[in-house]
């Protein structure tokens, strides 16, 4: 693993406000006004006060912007098609083209980029009558982030570059129902194992909801109310002294597809597109992807899919409700009637589609895994049914998440990652 500083970072914010780290560099106050960095007041999704857009990429919303905060996205837009490119590179001119901006403004950023260690030459194109234009990168070791998946029984963190390529990774046990110091602690300890000497630009954590993401605080996570009302984006900040931003699992693992693993598989679901991630593991919960952009909802509550109701006097389930899709998948698993649990999960991944008009489903998590041939034929078998009813065409695809089994803990790290190149909802 690379040990050497990540990106210059410096020194991190303080505990007491964790979406703010201080350094005067690249990364300059994500989150804060008044810094004069490439991404000064580039937001962090979760920190409040943060100067970012709660919508669907870079500019979102942008109608007033202040001059910093437009030179933020216009270098989100520079940096984010050279992370595309990858080692081949862009030219400036083609960044000028595909951007919209003048090639003076994409010289002046290109010019901060390259001199905050974010961009570096790739040789030179060929001349076609003219000068031989210089073809630009993205350094990827110029910045890190921390993907953490804090499942009920298992901790996955991953150490991800600014490509969001995994160049470390540890896994632990875990149990969720040890209480909030010991879950913190462990996590904070398996984190600065990951670290080393890496300073990285924060910690992105997923795990079961529900939760408030804006505020980092947990709800009821089902089958441990113990943690309802639990701040624990601020306690692992002040225990780590880094930013810390927390999401729901099925909502990072649907980012990561989005803007992350998706992009880089050529899965096709990256993009302006809209599709479901369902996840199957120790619980079942669905991560919505709307427009390109994670639908968090008003309360950041939306996707509890596991807990729809489709058999009122079936089994109890920990959420207290009977017959609930979660309770019906993990019965029919353990009773060792995988089809079954497959219908059933085709059953509700039939009404989003009826509900969203989505362009995809997705399937991820341990169970499916296990079983992966199983469910996407058990799923899709459901959803061609629905489509031959209908006569509205071809049935919605159902395919595997890409990512396996870390998938969860890398769309961790890009909710960190993704608001930089102005991607994800930000």
């Amino acid at each position: 693993m690379n040990r050497t500083n990540a990106g210059g970072a410096g020194k991190q914010g303080s505990p007491g406000n964790p979406g703010v780290p201080r350094t005067s560099g690249v990364f300059a106050d994500q989150g804060g006004g008044g810094a004069s960095g490439v991404f000064a007041n580039q937001g962090v999704p979760g920190n409040p006060g943060g100067g970012g857009s709660g919508g669907s990429g870079a500019g979102a919303g942008a109608v007033g912007v202040n001059l910093p905060a437009l030179r933020s996205h216009n270098a989100a837009l520079v940096l984010d098609l050279l992370r595309t490119a990858g080692a081949s590179g862009i030219s400036r001119l083609e960044l000028a083209e595909r951007t919209g901006l003048t090639p003076q403004a994409v010289s002046k950023i290109t010019a901060r980029l390259r001199a905050d260690g974010l961009a570096t030459e790739a040789g030179r194109l060929a001349s076609t009558g003219g000068k031989p234009r210089t073809v630009l990168r993205l350094v990827p070791d110029a910045g890190h982030a921390v993907g953490l998946h804090l499942d009920r029984d298992e901790l996955t963190a991953v150490l991800c570059d600014l490509t969001g390529a995994v160049v470390a990774e540890r896994r632990a046990p875990l149990d969720l129902g040890a209480g909030a110091r010991a879950v913190v602690e462990g996590a904070a300890g398996e984190v600065s194992a990951l670290l080393g000497e890496v300073s990285p630009l924060g910690v992105g954590v997923a795990l079961p909801g529900p939760l408030d993401h804006t505020l980092g605080v947990l709800h009821r996570v089902t089958g441990f109310p113990e943690w309802d009302g639990f701040a624990l984006r601020d306690a692992l900040a002040g225990r780590l002294g880094l930013p810390v931003v927390v999401d729901k699992d099925t909502n990072a693992a649907a980012l990561g597809v989005a803007v992350g693993t998706g992009a880089r598989s050529g899965s096709g679901v990256a993009g302006g597109g809209s599709f479901a991630y369902l996840h199957l593991g120790t619980g079942l919960g669905a991560g919505l992807v709307i427009g390109g952009a994670v639908h968090r909802g008003a309360r950041t509550g939306a996707g509890e899919f596991g807990h729809q109701v489709i058999q009122l006097d079936g089994p109890l389930c920990e959420c207290g409700n009977r017959g609930c899709i979660e309770v019906l998948c993990l019965d029919a698993v353990g009773r060792g009637t995988v089809a079954e649990a497959a219908r059933v999960l085709g059953a509700g991944a039939a009404n989003l589609v009826g509900l969203l008009d989505i362009d995809l489903v997705l399937l991820g998590g341990r169970t499916v895994a296990a079983h992966e041939e199983v469910f996407l034929q058990g799923v899709g078998a459901v959803l061609e049914e629905r489509a031959r009813r209908e006569g509205g065409g071809a049935a919605v695809p159902v395919l595997a998440a890409p990512g396996g089994a870390r998938g969860v803990a890398e769309g961790a790290a890009q909710l960190l990652l993704a608001p930089l190149f102005g991607r994800g909802e930000g």
